[in-house]
């Protein structure tokens, strides 16, 4: 491997002092423009760039913002992330993008390597079985910022950037209620998380003001892995009441749930009616067209780097702020009319 050039190896070659070639690479005012040109000249000749890193070090400011998200491969986080890049590219900002593949140890990892990393700022959406938050402490003992979206948690001096799920559950749930669903079953994801409980209570205040009775068999928590349908379909044949109304966590699991109802000769939506949540491209083209809450990604990750970058340069403080909700919006199609 070729050795890295260095302003050493720049000041030797011109017969310079190291100080001279730094300033010159930085349009010092102090330096004549003719060394400028000189020292630029070289420069490219022998193919020195800039260490970033090191120039980011002395100015303490990484010019990076860290991004934790669960998977990369969701259609509704993807969305997110083309948010935050589009704002963070923008203002000057590169992201540090990682995954915790749902697992607490990795998220854990991630964090502790963006720290080291030296990032401005710290994006997190936590993963399924995180249970402690102390991978998140030199954060907030450092004052870095740190912003929770989508799966949240409130830790002092944190943001937290998400809709209101109870409220997009209840919307959910009472739809399928007005279109004469009697017996719902919602198929929910890791109940930890707050966006899965929050929908749980959603679900449960509707059928109570609709006087249904919630039982055990009106919950099926679920990882919502494709493979993971099977169990569903098990659950809707041995309820001793048919389940005519499904509120499932995500469209696509919800997608693969009209797939294999379909399989096992259910009508939809005249024997089951099923709503989604997320408002993802699956949800138009599955058969039949899939209702859903429309949960606005997008507009998230616009927030939530506006957020974090007009913190970063001094234009808001974000610690005082609890929650910023974004609206949710109930969206009907044919798998429940």
């Amino acid at each position: 491997m070729d050795k890295r050039i260095t302003i050493y190896d720049l000041a030797k070659t011109l017969g310079v002092s190291a100080g001279t070639v730094s300033r010159s690479l930085n349009d010092h005012p102090s330096i004549s423009q003719k060394t400028k040109d000189r020292v630029i000249f070289m420069a490219n000749e022998l193919g020195y760039k800039t260490n970033k890193f090191a120039v980011n070090l002395s100015k303490q400011k990484s010019n990076t913002i860290g991004v934790i998200v669960p998977k990369l491969n969701s259609i509704f986080m993807s969305t997110v992330l083309a948010g935050i890049e589009k704002v963070a590219n923008e203002a000057g900002y590169n992201l540090i993008i990682s995954q915790s593949l749902e697992s607490m140890e990795k998220e854990k990892l991630n964090a502790k390597t963006l720290y080291d990393s030296g990032v401005d700022a710290l994006l997190v959406s936590l993963a399924y079985d995180t249970t402690d938050f102390v991978h998140f402490a030199n954060y907030i003992k450092n004052k870095i910022p740190l912003i929770f979206i989508d799966r949240v948690h409130n830790l002092p001096n944190c943001s937290t950037i998400i809709i209101d799920n109870k409220s997009a559950g209840f919307e959910a749930t009472e739809h399928l209620i007005a279109q004469g669903c009697k017996n719902l079953l919602h198929i929910s994801g890791n109940l930890k998380r707050n966006v899965y409980s929050e929908r749980l209570k959603g679900f449960q205040e509707a059928l109570a003001k609709h006087n249904l009775k919630f039982k055990d068999a009106n919950l099926l928590e679920s990882d919502l892995a494709p493979s993971s349908v099977k169990e569903v379909i098990a659950h809707i044949k041995s309820v001793d009441i048919p389940i005519d109304g499904l509120f499932v966590a995500n469209d696509t699991f919800a997608a693969h749930c009209i797939k294999e109802l379909k399989k096992e000769k259910y009508n939809i939506p005249s024997d089951i009616k099923i709503i989604g949540f997320n408002n993802d491209p699956i949800s138009e083209l599955v058969t039949p067209a899939l209702s859903t809450i429309n949960y606005p990604g997008y507009e998230l990750g616009v927030l939530a780097g506006q957020s974090v970058i007009s913190h970063l340069n001094g234009g808001i403080d974000l610690h005082p702020a609890n929650s910023i909700t974004l609206r949710h919006k109930l969206i009907i199609r044919e798998s429940t009319l």
